[in-house]
């Protein structure tokens, strides 16, 4: 089972999983007159597809009790329950986070959501496995809580984006903030006590949760949309050949960063690990800029905003790091 052997290589692995988890939604960027719920469903295949290539090679060499399937054989059925658990707390939370951005805006909704996640998931996951100096990961999470909140000035500032926020939707970012932050929790507690799951495994556990769990989310809000009218279950295999091929895509770099975050979370901790993964929103912002040129043309508040965002995304990371120090 390959682990990093360095402070430096792991947070390598947890930067390039902020990358994955900031990067994988331009995928759905990409697909014209396509219903997010249906797209959901190749994402939901590929996040379990890559998860269990990773686990089956990564996470299987060499053949000793730590490989993937002898782990999964050995490994407490609490540990294994508890980790597709997450799965599917974390597929309603990014399903509602869509729906949030839907209603609210970027500007609003992911801030929103991606802070109380970050605190939440930080602070739970440290109390699961207390390791590190508190203060110093403390100290980090404030940095980038401030740094979400100006990701969401600097959208804001853009001027003529402006949309009218219901309290439907604020309640929708909160609920999915929360629910965001308590997956981590659950893959750190079946990773940490008993027979425990090896990050490998702990991924397809979570990946396969996500994906069961899209017969109770995903259906229901076909059903039952947040925004926009019902949407039937056929029309998924009636959709382009592109919205396939980009939702697996797309799922395939989210399961990438999450295997990257958690296997580094093991040879570190699984809160400084979550920390840093949580700097998907300056990637994000990142895409904004320079791919969808949604500042082309922004006053200088709004870029001002931008520029300080990553100062303390930055600065973040550095604390989160030294933290395991």
């Amino acid at each position: 089972m390959f682990t990093p052997q360095s402070l430096t290589i792991a947070l390598l692995m947890m930067i390039t999983s902020a990358i994955c988890w900031g990067s994988w939604a331009n995928t759905y960027k990409g697909v014209k007159n396509y219903r997010f719920e249906l797209f959901y469903w190749d994402y939901a295949l590929g996040i379990f597809a890559v998860s269990l290539i990773l686990a089956l090679t990564m996470g299987s060499t060499p053949h000793d009790s730590s490989s993937f399937l002898n782990n999964l054989h050995s490994a407490d059925t609490t540990n294994i329950v508890s980790t597709m658990v997450g799965g599917a707390i974390f597929n309603l939370a990014n399903l509602l986070l869509v729906a949030a951005i839907d209603m609210a805006g970027l500007a609003i909704a992911f801030p929103v959501s991606i802070g109380i996640a970050l605190v939440v998931g930080t602070v739970l996951s440290f109390a699961l496995q207390p390791k590190g100096n508190a203060i110093f990961l403390a100290l980090g999470v404030a940095c980038a809580l401030i740094a979400v909140i100006l990701d969401g000035k600097a959208y804001g500032s853009r001027g003529g984006q402006g949309r009218s926020v219901s309290r439907k939707s604020i309640v929708i970012c909160i609920v999915s903030g929360v629910l965001m932050g308590l997956w981590n929790p659950f893959v750190a507690y079946g990773a940490t006590r008993g027979n425990v799951l090896t990050p490998y495994s702990s991924v397809v556990c979570l990946t396969l949760g996500a994906l069961l769990s899209c017969f109770i989310w995903n259906l229901y809000f076909m059903k039952h949309p947040l925004v926009g009218e019902p949407v039937n279950f056929g029309r998924f295999f009636g959709g382009p050949a592109s919205g396939h091929l980009l939702g697996l895509i797309g799922g395939c770099i989210w399961g990438i960063g999450t295997v990257f975050n958690v296997v580094a979370g093991k040879a570190t901790a699984f809160a400084i690990s979550y920390a840093i993964g949580q700097s998907a929103p300056m990637v994000a912002a990142l895409w904004g800029v320079f791919a969808w040129k949604e500042f082309a043309g922004a006053p200088s508040k709004a870029r001002l905003y931008l520029t300080l965002m990553f100062v303390f995304y930055c600065l973040g990371i550095l604390l989160v790091a030294k933290a395991n120090g």
